[in-house]
């Protein structure tokens, strides 16, 4: 049996190769934290949420500054220091607006670690973790929205 030349289906090949390479690129999952930040409708993103407090008390956050467990402050893998973030606790429906200092958290499967102001205003000292969502403020908005935001 003769083949053809391997250049005749090289030609044949590359605009197909090249069209899968610029799909591929598309399709590539984005860290939820970057979509927060783009999206240009408020996106909300769902999970674990943990404290931090007294055994790092006055200690320099990743940002440079002293962390403050008295202050309504958070730690994010992503999001830009000074990001404000809407908290709200799905057990209880609370919601608190942290500043984000530091990165953070380190546990698997943690989208977010509190100051102790912050989680005691979301009633979760006790427990420690809390399922809650999170809605990254833009544009000048300086208050958290209703408990629908979806």
């Amino acid at each position: 049996m003769n083949f053809p030349p391997f250049h005749t289906f090289r030609r044949a090949l590359v605009p197909v190769f090249l069209g899968l390479v610029c799909l591929s690129g598309n399709l590539q999952a984005q860290p939820p934290e970057a979509v927060l930040v783009a999206a240009s409708a408020p996106a909300v993103r769902t999970g674990q949420a943990s404290w931090y407090g007294k055994e790092l008390h006055q200690q320099r956050t990743a940002s440079g500054e002293r962390f403050n467990m008295h202050d309504l402050t958070a730690a994010h893998m992503r999001l830009p220091f000074g990001s404000q973030v809407c908290v709200r606790s799905l057990a209880n429906g609370r919601v608190v607006k942290v500043r984000v200092n530091d990165r953070g958290p380190y546990a698997r499967k943690r989208i977010i670690d509190l100051s102790y102001a912050a989680a005691k205003a979301l009633d979760m000292v006790q427990r420690g973790t809390k399922q809650v969502e999170l809605l990254v403020l833009k544009n000048g908005n300086t208050a958290c929205p209703g408990t629908a935001w979806r």
